[in-house]
C-alpha cells in the first residue's frame, strides 16, 4: 500500500550497490555507516515549514556567516527503528522525541517542528532506508533529526531561517557478548550545566561542554564521565549523554529528579514504566557522591547503570574521583540492570508484547 506523505522522494542517482551494502552492515560499529538518503526541509519566518523532501545524503553548502557557525542554535534528536519479530520494521516511541525536540526548539528560541512533520519524517526515511537495517542480532537503524539555524548574519538573535535533516546510521549491537560493566569518572570540577540554562534541551553545545571532562575521564582510563550539580557540587545529575540509576539491597532503584539542568530520557522513562509495570519500586530523588561512596562500600548500593539510545543500559562496576574511588556490588554487571535492559529490547524488536503502544510500526 503506498502511504501518503509531505515528503517527496527524490531517490539517489547512484545508490550503494546490494554487495558493498551488505559488506559494511557485517560489523557497522555506531555512527560510522551512513545510508543513502536523508530528510530535510525548511523553515523561514516568511514561509513557514517548506520544501519537505527525502533526497541523497550530500554535503551541505552554507554561507560563512551563518547563524549556527557563530551563535550555535542547534539541536537535535537520536531514536532507532528495528527489525521486529515479525519481519517488519517499527519506530520506538518517535512521539516522544518529537515532544522533546519541540522543547528544545523551545529553549533555543528555534521554530517548533509539528509533531507529526517530525515522525512522518523518521517514517519516511525508515521506509527509503530499510534495507540498511543490519540483520544481526543488536541491529538497528539509529536516526539523527536535527535543526540548524541557517540564516547568514552576525548579530545575537534568533535566526529567521532554518534547516531540519534526518540522517540514518546503520549500527550494531553496541556490547558484543551482552554489556560490559564500565568504570566512569566522577568530575569535581567541571559541570554540565546551571539550574536557568540549556541542560534539559538537546543541544550541541551542552555535548561541546563536556568534552574536556570526558578527556579528563579518559586520561584516568574512565569510559565515560558523571557529572554534579552545579551549585553544591555535591548531587549526581548524570553523564555526558546517559541518565542514571542506582539498584539498592533492598531491590528498589532511585534516579535523580528530572530538572533544567538534566535530560528527560526517553530510555530512562521507559525504564521507570518497566520496573514498576514488575512491581519495582522507582524513587526520583537526589543523591550526592559521598552517599553513594557510601552506600558502595556499606552493600547498600547493589548496582548502578546508565541508560540512553545508543547502549539502551550500561553497568557502571566503579566510579572514579579525586576525592576516593570506590567499586559497586562485585563490580560486574548486574542482575537487575541485565533484566531491565532485556526486556526493554524485548519491546523494541517485537519479541514482547508492546503493552504502552511504544511501538509505532512501518
Amino acid at each position: 500500500m503506498t502511504i501518503a506523505t509531505p515528503f517527496a522522494l527524490d531517490p539517489i542517482a547512484t545508490p550503494t550497490p546490494d554487495e558493498e551494502r551488505a559488506r559494511r552492515l557485517v560489523d557497522p560499529g555506531f555512527g560510522r555507516v551512513f545510508t543513502d538518503h536523508m530528510a530535510i526541509a525548511h523553515y523561514s519566518n516568511a514561509q513557514g515549514w517548506h520544501d519537505l523532501a527525502i533526497g541523497p545524503r550530500r554535503p551541505l553548502t552554507v554561507d560563512p556567516a551563518c547563524a549556527v557557525l557563530h551563535y550555535a542554535q542547534e539541536i537535535f534528536e537520536g531514536l532507532k527503528a528495528y527489525r521486529t519479530a515479525e519481519g517488519g520494521t517499527a519506530l520506538f516511541r518517535p512521539e516522544a522525541n518529537a515532544r522533546r525536540f519541540q522543547a528544545s526548539a523551545r529553549r533555543l528560541a528555534m521554530p517548533e517542528l509539528p509533531e507529526e512533520l517530525f515522525i512522518e519524517s523518521c517514517r519516511a526515511i525508515v521506509r527509503s532506508e530499510a534495507d540498511w537495517i543490519p540483520s544481526a542480532e543488536g541491529g538497528s537503524l539509529y536516526l539523527r533529526p536535527f535543526m540548524i539555524a541557517s540564516e547568514a548574519f552576525l548579530g545575537v538573535k534568533p535566526s529567521s531561517e532554518y534547516i531540519y535533516m534526518v540522517i540514518a546510521s546503520s549500527v550494531g549491537a553496541y556490547f558484543k557478548g551482552g554489556p560490559q560493566a564500565v568504570t566512569i569518572w566522577a568530575s569535581e570540577t567541571y559541570t554540565r550545566a546551571a539550574p536557568g540554562g540549556t541542560g534539559a534541551a538537546k543541544c550541541g553545545g551542552n555535548y561541546a561542554a563536556s568534552l574536556a571532562a570526558q578527556a579528563e575521564a579518559t586520561g584516568q582510563g574512565c569510559a565515560q564521565v558523571v557529572f554534579l550539580d552545579a551549585i553544591e557540587h555535591r548531587y549526581v545529575e548524570e553523564l555526558g549523554g546517559m541518565n542514571i540509576f542506582f539498584v539498592f539491597d533492598d531491590g528498589s532503584l532511585a534516579t535523580p529528579p528530572l530538572s533544567d539542568t538534566i535530560l528527560a530520557g526517553i530510555t530512562r522513562d521507559s525504564l521507570m514504566t518497566i520496573a514498576r509495570d514488575r512491581g519495582i519500586a522507582v524513587r526520583e530523588e537526589r543523591y550526592s557522591l559521598d552517599q553513594w561512596r557510601a552506600d558502595a562500600a556499606s552493600g547498600r548500593l547493589a548496582e548502578a547503570f546508565a541508560c540512553g539510545t545508543a547502549a539502551v543500559v550500561t553497568p557502571i562496576a566503579a566510579v572514579k574521583a579525586r576525592s576516593g574511588d570506590f567499586t559497586i556490588g562485585s563490580g560486574e554487571a548486574g542482575k537487575t540492570s541485565i533484566a531491565l535492559r532485556q526486556a526493554l529490547v524485548a519491546i523494541q524488536t517485537g519479541e514482547a508484547p508492546d503493552d504502552h503502544g511504544w511501538l509505532d510500526p512501518l
